[in-house]
């Protein structure tokens, strides 16, 4: 929570995505393994110690849409390709260092969010993810807190259900797993005032069916909520 407070009496509108792990991480959501780093040699030790391939990424307070301003180098798999990407990334604007992160296989891609409506509050959000997202439109959403067995329904609730079955000779998505994502996404919106929305888009499946958010966006309130 200090992690939140903080930012927001700094004056920050956002966590960046390394900070916004860390949090989202303290409340039990799996995400990737990863590094931030300062500088290219930075960048190529946390490459080798994560292992190849990796992705590689601007980080910055502001750069909250990566793909958009090409702030995102998927699949590196030399130090020579690293050492290209880093120099390029670090000439954006915004760029305030470098996030080195596994390279996470898998076809299916998720989403899960946080917002505050101004009549129910905050309300957790489930859905298809990846690059589609606002195309397809396949996301449903609960007034928080979230049990289990809502988030289990609102799994079956999306109408691309199917792609939590097994797919393509991987096993079935660990809906389990899932569910503890959506119920600790309730679990912050009710306890944490200071937070406004959470994106976490994607959220990939492991070849052994496990999620795991690879990207994530926690924005803050402009000042602090006087109820936590």
């Amino acid at each position: 929570m200090n992690l939140i407070d903080d930012a927001v009496k700094s004056g920050k509108s956002a966590l960046n995505e390394h900070e916004a792990k860390r949090f989202l991480a303290g409340f039990g959501v799996p995400v990737s393994r990863e590094t931030l780093v300062p500088d290219e040699a930075g960048a190529l030790k946390a490459a080798r110690e994560i292992g190849y391939p990796v992705v590689l990424k601007a980080a910055g307070e502001k750069l909250q849409h990566k793909t958009e301003v090409g702030a995102i180098a998927l699949n590196l798999k030399s130090e020579a390709e690293v050492r290209d990407e880093a120099r390029r990334l670090l000439a954006i604007p915004g760029c305030e260092a470098l996030l080195v992160q596994e390279m996470v296989k898998g076809d299916r891609e998720l989403v899960c969010g946080l917002t505050r409506d101004v009549q129910f509050g905050p309300c957790v959000m489930f859905g298809l993810g990846g690059i589609f997202t606002e195309l397809i439109d396949d996301v449903v959403f609960r007034v928080a807190p979230v049990t289990t067995s809502e988030a289990l329904m609102m799994m079956d609730d999306i109408r691309m259900a199917k792609v939590l079955k097994p797919f393509r000779g991987q096993p079935a998505v660990d809906r389990e797993a899932l569910a503890r994502i959506i119920v600790a996404l309730g679990k912050i919106g009710c306890e944490c005032g200071n937070v406004r929305e959470i994106d976490m888009n994607p959220i990939k499946i492991r070849a052994d069916g496990s999620p795991v958010a690879v990207d994530a966006l926690v924005a803050l309130r402009k000042t602090a909520a006087v109820h936590s």
